[in-house]
């Protein structure tokens, strides 16, 4: 269930093709002046989408039992596949990353 929407798009009216994360809300607790969500640990803590619609993104976040805040980025930026470029190849292998 998405508990919070956090817009990164540059790009705000393009939504055919965009990146999408979903991150337990739980994660969020430490901000300061934040809401307080449940931790959880049933869902996954982090999970991405790349080249989908907002429509897509929005029915994909919301079929996770707990809360998530969900993340939407221009095609391309702000996913694991896309940072990973911008990591050194021993950087990336620290991370688990391709």
């Amino acid at each position: 269930m998405i508990l919070n929407i956090i817009d990164r798009r540059k790009h705000g009216h393009r939504w055919k093709k965009i990146s999408a994360i979903i991150e337990a809300t739980w994660h969020d607790n430490s901000i300061p002046d934040s809401d307080q969500a449940e931790v959880v640990y049933e869902d996954p803590d982090y999970e991405e989408r790349e080249g989908i619609s907002v429509l897509d993104a929005v029915q994909w976040a919301s079929t996770f039992s707990s809360g998530v805040t969900f993340y939407l980025y221009d095609f391309g930026d702000g996913t694991r596949a896309a940072t990973a470029s911008d990591l050194s190849p021993a950087q990336r292998r620290v991370l688990g990353w391709r």
